[in-house]
C-alpha cells in the first residue's frame, strides 16, 4: 500500500496542522550539503573558512540551534524527505541494499506534487538508483542527479569525477560541462525560471554531493586555503564549501532578481557532522561524521521566509530533528498531508514563529547502524533539550557539559531510566519492520532494462561501492554469496547481460582499463588502473534458476536468457577464473523481452 498508516509511538508528538490561507502558496528551496558540519561555517566560528553568503543567510534567518539528523547521509535524507525515523524507512546504511527508500514511503516531493507544486530534485539522491526508488518515481517531476551516494561511485555514470561528465536528467544520461555543484544549481535555476513563467509554485530540492570526498574543488575556491590548512584534501574540502557558499549567494540573488525571494521558504542545512573539518573547528562538539556524539549529528538549519515573517536573525532553542521538516513545510505552505500517514516528527511552526508556549520536553533518537541489519543501541543517542543518553549507557548534561566530556549516568538514574524506557518502546515498535527488504524491480515499464550495480549487493564482506573499487576488481573469497533482492514484476522471458565494465565503458571483460584523467584536488577515483581478470565462466542464479556459460576471450558481456515466474527473489551473478577465484558481475542489465 503506497500510503500506509505507519505505527507510531504513543510518546511521539502528534501533528497539529495550522494551515495557511488557501491562496498563500510560498515556493520552497531546500539546499542540503553533504558532510559539512556545524563548525564548517565562518558564522559558527570557523577561523579559516570564509562563507560570507551563508553568514548573511544566517543573520537573516530563523535558525534551529539544536537541530539533529542521522550521523550519515542516506539515513538523514530518508527522514528529512518522509518525516519518519530512518530505521522505519528501510534506510539505515549508505550501501548494501540498505539505502533504498521503501516504496510505500511518501516523500516530500510526492506530497508537494499532490498539493499542486512543480517539484525538482538536483544533485544527490542516494535513496535508490532503480525503479521504484528513484526521485522521478517518488514525486519529483524534474530531476538532474548523479548516481549512488556521490560522483564517481559505482552507480554513477562511468568515469565521472566532479568536473564535466554526465548525469541523469529525467532518467537519461546527459553530458554536462563544469563543476558538479555549479551544474546542479544551474539546473535548479532553470527549473525555477520555467515554473515562474508557468505561474506555478515550486519545490526545488538541491542536494549537493559536495563537500563529500574525494576532495575536489575548482582551483580558484581551494587556492585560498592551501597555506592555511594541512594537506590538499582539507584545502579542497574547504574549497568545495566556499563554492557552495558562492552558489547559495548567486541563487538568492537570482530569486531576488526574479521577484521570488519574498515568497520563497529558503532552507539551508547539512546531512551529518563534518567529515574533514573537525581538526580546524568543530564548535566545541565531540565526534564527527558517523559518531553518536553531537558532532556526528547536530547540524545547522537556517530558514528564511520574509513573506511569512520568518526572518531577522533569531535562534530556536528547543531540540528539533530531520523528521520535523515534512510536517513543518506542510504547515507553512498550507497543503494537505498524505492520507493515512502519521509522521514521527511534528510541525515546529510555532517555534519558528516565536511561540514556544506549552512546547513539551521532547525525546528524539538518532543512530548510526551501517550494518546489514540494525543492532539495538548501536551508536545511538537518545536526546532531550538537556540530556544525551549515548549507547544506552553514558549520560551527558548538555547544559553543563556541551562537549560531552563527563558521563553523569551514575548521578541521574531516573533520567537514564526514562530515556531507556523511551528507546525500548521506540525499538520494539520499529524492529518488526526491519525484515521488510526493498527489492529492485525487474521487467517494469518504468525501467526496462534495469541496471544493477555492486553498490547494492547485500553482503557482509567488501562491497565495491565506488568506481575505484570496480577498477581494482575488489573481490572476496565468498563474493559469490553477494546478491540483490529483486522483484520479477511479470512472468516471462528475461535477458540478463553480465558485465565487468558498464555499457558506457564498452570494454572487454578480460581486459585491463587504463587510468582516467585526474582533476584538481586529491586523486580521482577514475585514476585507479583497471585490473584485468581472466574468467573462464560466468554464473547466474535467480530464484530456482541456475545457469552458467563460457566467457569467450575478448567478450564484453555474457548473456543469459531465462524464463521467470513473477515474485520476489534473489539474484546473484559472478565471473569465475580457472582456479576458482570469483568476481561479482559488477554490472548486470536485465530486460523483459
Amino acid at each position: 500500500m503506497m500510503h500506509r498508516l505507519t505505527r507510531t509511538l504513543a510518546l511521539t508528538l502528534s501533528l497539529a496542522l495550522v494551515s495557511a490561507p488557501a491562496e498563500a502558496k510560498p515556493n520552497v528551496v531546500i539546499v542540503i550539503t553533504d558532510d559539512q558540519g556545524y563548525g564548517d561555517l565562518s558564522c559558527h566560528g570557523n577561523p579559516v573558512l570564509k562563507t560570507p553568503n551563508l553568514d548573511r543567510l544566517h543573520r537573516e534567518s530563523v535558525r534551529l540551534a539544536d537541530y539533529h539528523v542521522a550521523p550519515t547521509c542516506s539515513p538523514t535524507r530518508a527522514a528529512l524527505l518522509t518525516g519518519h525515523w530512518t530505521n522505519r524507512t528501510g534506510v539505515w546504511h549508505t550501501i548494501m541494499g540498505r539505502s533504498m527508500l521503501r516504496e510505500d514511503e511518501v516523500t516530500l516531493g510526492q506530497i508537494f506534487k499532490d498539493g499542486g507544486y512543480a517539484t525538482g530534485m538536483f544533485g544527490k539522491w542516494h535513496l535508490g538508483d532503480n525503479y521504484p526508488y528513484r526521485p522521478e518515481d517518488r514525486g519529483f517531476t524534474e530531476v538532474m542527479r548523479h548516481g549512488g551516494g556521490g560522483v564517481g561511485q559505482t552507480p554513477d555514470y562511468w568515469d565521472n569525477a566532479y568536473f564535466d561528465g554526465s548525469y541523469w536528467h529525467n532518467g537519461k544520461p546527459t553530458p554536462v560541462e563544469g563543476f558538479c555543484t555549479d551544474v546542479f544549481f544551474d539546473y535548479a535555476k532553470r527549473f525555477i525560471r520555467s515554473q515562474k513563467a508557468a505561474g506555478r509554485p515550486f519545490l526545488a530540492y538541491i542536494s549537493t554531493n559536495a563537500p563529500h570526498g574525494p576532495m575536489h574543488a575548482p582551483e580558484a575556491f581551494a587556492k585560498p586555503y592551501f597555506d592555511k590548512v594541512g594537506g590538499v584534501g582539507l584545502a579542497h574540502f574547504f574549497g568545495m564549501i566556499a563554492n557552495i557558499d558562492h552558489n547559495v549567494g548567486e541563487l538568492r540573488d537570482f530569486l531576488a532578481a526574479e521577484g521570488l525571494a519574498e515568497d520563497t521558504v529558503f532552507i539551508f542545512t547539512t546531512d551529518n557532522g563534518t567529515a574533514a573539518g573537525a581538526e580546524i573547528h568543530n564548535s566545541g562538539m565531540r565526534g564527527r561524521k558517523g559518531s553518536e556524539y553531537d558532532g556526528g549529528h547536530r547540524v545547522p538549519l537556517f530558514l528564511h521566509w520574509p513573506g511569512g515573517g520568518l526572518a531577522g536573525g533569531r535562534d530556536v532553542a528547543p531540540i528539533t530533528a530531520h523528521v520535523d521538516l515534512v510536517p513543518t513545510l506542510i504547515d507553512l505552505c498550507g497543503i494537505g498531508a498524505p492520507e493515512g500517514v502519521r509522521f514521527d516528527g511534528t510541525s515546529i511552526a510555532p517555534l519558528l514563529r516565536g511561540d514556544p508556549a506549552g512546547w513539551p520536553d521532547r525525546v528524539l533518537v538518532t543512530d548510526s547502524q551501517r550494518v546489514k541489519n540494525p543492532v539495538k543501541w548501536r551508536k545511538s543517542a537518545v536526546m532531550t533539550d538537556r540530556w544525551r543518553l549515548v549507547n544506552g549507557k553514558e549520560l551527558y548534561d548538555m547544559e553543563a557539559d556541551p562537549g560531552q566530556e563527563k558521563d553523569v549516568a551514575g548521578a541521574h538514574p531516573d533520567v537514564v531510566k526514562r530515556l531507556v524506557a523511551f528507546y525500548d518502546a521506540w525499538w520494539a515498535e520499529l524492529e518488526p519492520t526491519f525484515a521488510e527488504d526493498t527489492s529492485i524491480y525487474l521487467g517494469h515499464p518504468g525501467e526496462n532494462p534495469a541496471r544493477l550495480t555492486s553498490h547494492d549487493w547485500i553482503f557482509t564482506g567488501g562491497i565495491p561501492w565506488n568506481q575505484a573499487h570496480v577498477r581494482r576488481a575488489l573481490t572476496h573469497r565468498s563474493v559469490g554469496e553477494a546478491f540483490w533482492n529483486v522483484k520479477v514484476v511479470e512472468a516471462g522471458d528475461y535477458e540478463f547481460r553480465l558485465r565487468r565494465w558498464p555499457e558506457e565503458a564498452d570494454h572487454p571483460i578480460d581486459a585491463p582499463l587504463p587510468p582516467g584523467a585526474d582533476v584538481p584536488g586529491v586523486k580521482a577515483m577514475r585514476t585507479a588502473a583497471g585490473a584485468a581478470i581472466k574468467p573462464v565462466k560466468a554464473t547466474l542464479r535467480i530464484g530456482d534458476v541456475s545457469e552458467e556459460a563460457e566467457v569467450a576471450p575478448g567478450a564484453r558481456e555474457v548473456v543469459f536468457n531465462v524464463k521467470l515466474e513473477a515474485g520476489k527473489t534473489r539474484l546473484s551473478a559472478s565471473f569465475v577464473e580457472a582456479g576458482g577465484k570469483q568476481y561479482g558481475a559488477y554490472f548486470v542489465y536485465v530486460r523483459r523481452r
